[in-house]
């Protein structure tokens, strides 16, 4: 897929989910829950042990997966998240770095910002997509805040997403939402209960599907 093609099954996801795993069989058993639950998008992020290698197995053994890498800070780590076969890259603040490397990769890149001054930056730099993090503290107005000046940046809201506030992030003009710890609890990572991923996902899929924008 091109970098178009990417972000449109992005912004048709509508959710994203953000992995922390400990283990290879734990993320590829928790990918698989969540494609069960109708999820195929997945940022596994950087906090996680052995992420390059993870992301590089995910990509060989799971192709359906839309994987991307998160909570990326450098440029080496992006050119070696990319290398091993992540579509997209995320970071958790603004780094022009980074940015350069996915722009010239082409290779869609979810910029982290917060103010309406780190957002701009991270566009006129040339991020797909701005990831707003953490959106817990302003929640939904605050992405309907920032589109009224910016109706041409397309933001992700992560933090604070659950099936019961998807639906409001969206309305509110999101480009998709990402969630983490409410989607994929810490507790059925590790003990690989996938049945309460996948039904979890499911939550998450029927509320944003009930969304008509």
């Amino acid at each position: 897929m091109n970098k178009a093609e990417i972000l449109a099954q992005l912004r048709a996801q509508k959710v994203i989910a953000l992995i922390r795993a400990d283990s290879a069989e734990n993320l590829l058993g928790c990918a698989r829950a969540l494609l069960a639950g109708g999820l195929s998008a997945i940022e596994l992020t950087m906090t996680t042990p052995g992420a390059i290698e993870l992301c590089g197995r995910v990509s060989r053994e799971l192709p359906e997966v839309l994987l991307g890498l998160g909570t990326v800070l450098d440029a080496d780590t992006a050119r070696a998240g990319i290398a091993a076969g992540a579509k997209f890259i995320v970071t958790p603040c603004l780094r022009p770095t980074v940015i350069a490397v996915c722009r010239e990769a082409g290779v869609p890149v979810l910029s982290g910002a917060l103010t309406p001054t780190e957002a701009y930056n991270a566009h006129e730099l040339g991020a797909d997509v701005i990831k707003i993090f953490p959106a817990e503290y302003f929640g939904p107005a605050y992405i309907k805040s920032l589109k009224a000046p910016f109706p041409n940046l397309q933001f992700l809201p992560t933090g604070g997403v659950t099936p019961e506030t998807v639906g409001d992030f969206l309305k509110a003009g999101a480009f998709a939402t990402a969630a983490g710890s409410a989607l994929v609890a810490p507790a059925a990572l590790k003990s690989g209960d996938w049945a309460t991923i996948s039904a979890r996902a499911k939550q998450f899929v029927i509320a944003a599907a009930a969304v008509k924008i």
